[in-house]
């Protein structure tokens, strides 16, 4: 009878440690499948300014909702810009062209629920001398 008491308790940790790793499966799909809302801004120019709000899996890093959202495909220069700053791992000022409200985040930045996507465009003149220039007109 001994014997068979703990064949029984073999059985019922088996069992439960299958149950475990079932419902840990069953948790880890779930999380795969989590989604969240994000925006992404984006002005090429003064006249044209791009503004959607995409779901993307939770985990989802900047460089995976840029392209998922397809505004690689549809902006080739930040497609461009991407491919050259892939690989950094620290934004580098003058050169960064992307953030989260306004911080500059790196491409491997994992987003958050709600989060604004900025994508800067390059400054055509330093804002000091427009200002100055700005400020001979008025004169």
């Amino acid at each position: 009878m001994a014997g068979l008491k703990s064949t029984n308790l073999i059985e019922s940790d088996t069992q439960a440690n299958s149950e475990q790793a079932i419902t840990t499966d069953a948790v880890s799909a779930m999380d795969s499948l989590a989604t969240i809302k994000v925006v992404l801004a984006y002005a090429p120019s003064i006249d044209e300014q791009y503004y959607e709000q995409i779901t993307v899996r939770v985990g989802s890093t900047l460089y995976e909702v840029l392209a998922s959202s397809g505004w690689l495909d549809r902006f080739e220069p930040l497609a461009r810009w991407c491919e050259q700053v892939q690989h950094l791992r620290t934004p580098t000022p003058k050169v960064w062209h992307i953030g989260v409200y306004s911080q500059k985040q790196p491409l491997s930045y994992v987003v958050q629920p709600q989060d604004r996507i900025e994508i800067y465009r390059s400054l055509t003149i330093d804002p000091m001398k427009k200002r100055k220039k700005r400020a001979q007109k008025r004169q």
